[in-house]
Parts: structure tokens; C-alpha cells; sequence
């Protein structure tokens, strides 16, 4: 037996490196995410209107895919899915987006006023608890919190001294993003044929593996879409029935709060409750009716809507989301919140499939690959 140092560690690294790839079927998918993740993460910069619109063209599929099980052509199918896509999309640029703003710029407006009113009950606190706060250390709040918000109109001036920028690229996104999204559609079957032939042949493994997470995907996303919309016009209704101010702002960022589990509810708590305290008061009944609503629509969308649309969904711990949701939103922004979930599905179904693979089997396929 060969007890030579070198040896004993190439052969110890061999074996680490069959155990990891081994097969053929390992290696392609590995080769596969390494390129794809390497693709997003370095060029998304220059191409995240195609990431963008790829998306898009995913999400829409299932659509035209419906339709044309309905025994219409693809062409028609694609045309009446886009027609429906653009329809949604100037009625979110030049209806909604127009009423948010407003809502918004009213918002910040009356934020110095909401700051003289705290203000204002903060400073009967040492009255009422002088054993546990004193006029001194209001004071000292009230100065940082100042100072604070000083720091937050500087910030925005140069957002808004950068907004033309914004403003180009957000020109730029609505031509390209709509006209990629049709053209991904129509073309659906030549692109997916164009690139398949840059991949491995053998990829049999990760034909498998997409097979297994597309339809959870594919579920998550568009559940995730049906519940944003459902929380969006209920909430509207609601705030709009009983007169809260900011109706349309607030209820868009209850149906986006879905978007991040767990935190965003916490965080779409504050500006509904401070909206309803600032505009009636603790002592008035209306305050308390926008907190039992607000609270019956949570409760709502926890027993009701997650089950129902999301019976399909793998099932992850709440760390798991968590570093999800801060893993790849710190690489994507926006879209990697929005896709956390997803993706850790992906991650959660390549780490449960790969050690099922071994130097003999490939996962029932024949003895051939077939």
C-alpha cells in the first residue's frame, strides 16, 4: 500500500471530487448554474432590461400556454396575453403611479407637521412620568431626531438632482422591456432551441432537476402576483370606505409588504397606524376600527391566501427565507427580494437531489442516459 504523503491527498481530493461530480449528468449541471449565475450576477448591469423582460416572458407563459390548450394558434394566444400585459402596464404608469406620487409628495409635506405634533405629546411625557424621563433628554431626541431628518431632505435633493438619469433609463425600460417581452413569447420555441445548443449534451440531470422546481416556481410567482393584486384592492376598499388619508399609498404598500415575508407586515405596520393616530387620534373610534381592519386583512391573507394560492409551494424555514431574501437582494435589489423564494427552491432542490447521485445511477434513467 502506497503511504506517500502526495499520494495518499491526490487520491483523498480524487475521491472528494467523484463524490462531488460523478458523473457526467453532476458535471453539466454544475458547469450549467456556474455560467448562469456568473451571466446574472457580472452582466447585470448591461443586461437587466433582458433579465427583466425574460422574467416577464416566464411569468406570461403560463397564460398563452392556457390559451392555446383552448385550440387558438400561439400567435394569437401571445397577442392577446401582451394585449393584456400593456393594458395593465399604462394602467400602472399613467393612472396608478400619477395617484401614489401625489399621495407620497402629500405625505412628506405633512411630515413636519406629524414632527410638531409628536413633538407636542412627547413633551408632556416628563409631566406625567417625571421618575423615568426629563425635559433635558427630550430635548436631546428632539435635536437628533431633527438632525436626523436634515440628513434625509439632503438625501433626497441628490436623488432628485440624479433622478434625469433615472428618468433616461426608466425611457429606455419602457420601450425595450415591452418589445423584448412580445418577441420572447412569439419566438418562445426558437430561442429556447437557440440556446440549448450551447449546452452540454448530456444534461439529462439538470433537465430533471428543472422539471422538479419549474412548476413550484412557476406557482410561487404567479400566487405571489394574485396576492399582491387581492391585498392591494381590498385594502383599497377598506381604507377608501372608512376615510383614511393615503388610501392608494398605503394599500399599494400593503399588497407589496407580501413581497417580504415575515418583515414586510412589521414594516406596513408603522405608516397605516401613524396615518389613522395623526389623522383622529388615539381616543377616536375610527382609529380603533382601522386596526381591527387592518389587523382582520393579515389575518386574512395568513389563513386564507397563502393556503390557497400556495398549496403547491415547497416548504422553507423562516431562517432559510430570511438569508434568502437578504442573500439575493443584495445581489439583484428589487428583483432578488421579489425571487428569494424561488431561488432558494432552486438551491433547496440541487442540495437535496445531489447526493442521490452516484457512479451508477442516473436518476432512473437507462444505463445509456436515456
Amino acid at each position: 500500500m502506497n503511504t506517500d504523503p502526495y499520494f495518499v491527498s491526490s487520491r483523498f481530493l480524487k475521491e472528494r471530487f467523484n463524490r462531488f461530480l460523478p458523473n457526467s449528468q453532476a458535471f453539466s449541471l454544475a458547469i450549467i448554474l456556474l455560467v448562469s449565475f456568473m451571466l446574472i450576477y457580472f452582466l447585470s448591469d448591461l443586461l437587466k432590461p433582458v433579465y427583466v423582460s425574460v422574467v416577464l416572458a416566464y411569468f406570461l407563459e403560463g397564460l398563452v400556454d392556457r390559451i392555446e390548450n383552448m385550440g387558438l394558434p400561439r400567435l394569437v394566444a401571445v397577442g392577446l396575453v401582451f394585449s393584456g400585459f400593456m393594458a395593465g402596464l399604462v394602467f400602472l404608469l399613467f393612472y396608478l403611479m400619477p395617484i401614489i406620487t401625489q399621495q407620497a409628495v402629500e405625505l412628506v409635506q405633512h411630515i413636519p407637521a406629524f414632527i410638531s405634533r409628536m413633538q407636542t405629546q412627547i413633551m408632556r411625557l416628563p409631566e406625567k412620568y417625571p421618575q423615568f424621563i426629563n425635559e433635558n433628554k427630550i430635548q436631546e431626541i428632539m435635536f437628533t431626531l431633527q438632525k436626523e431628518l436634515l440628513v434625509y431632505g439632503q438625501n433626497v435633493l441628490t436623488i432628485s438632482a440624479a433622478s434625469v438619469v433615472g428618468l433616461a433609463s426608466a425611457l429606455v425600460y419602457l420601450f425595450l422591456v415591452p418589445m423584448m417581452v412580445f418577441f420572447f413569447l412569439k419566438d418562445k420555441n426558437v430561442l429556447v432551441g437557440w440556446v440549448l445548443q450551447y449546452l452540454p449534451r448530456d444534461r439529462h440531470l439538470s433537465v430533471r432537476v428543472w422539471e422538479e422546481i419549474e412548476i413550484q416556481i412557476a406557482n410561487y410567482v404567479r400566487g405571489k402576483f394574485a396576492e399582491i393584486f387581492i391585498l392591494w384592492v381590498v385594502s383599497y376598499i377598506t381604507y377608501e370606505t372608512m376615510g383614511l388619508n393615503y388610501a392608494m399609498l398605503l394599500s399599494v404598500l400593503m399588497g407589496l409588504s407580501v413581497i417580504i415575508p415575515y418583515i414586510g407586515a412589521t414594516l406596513v405596520t408603522f405608516p397605516v397606524l401613524l396615518v389613522a393616530y395623526f389623522q383622529w387620534g388615539l381616543g377616536d373610534d375610527r382609529f380603533m376600527y382601522i386596526v381591527i381592519a387592518y389587523s382582520v386583512i393579515q389575518a386574512l391573507d395568513g389563513v386564507v391566501l397563502v393556503p390557497v394560492l400556495f398549496s403547491e409551494a415547497v416548504n422553507l424555514h423562516a431562517i432559510a427565507i430570511i438569508i434568502a431574501i437578504l442573500f439575493f437582494g443584495g445581489l439583484w435589489g428589487f428583483w432578488g427580494v421579489f425571487l428569494a423564494i424561488p431561488l432558494a427552491t432552486v438551491v433547496k432542490a440541487v442540495l437535496t437531489a445531489w447526493p442521490q447521485i452516484d457512479g451508477h445511477a442516473t436518476w432512473g434513467l437507462g444505463s445509456n442516459g436515456t
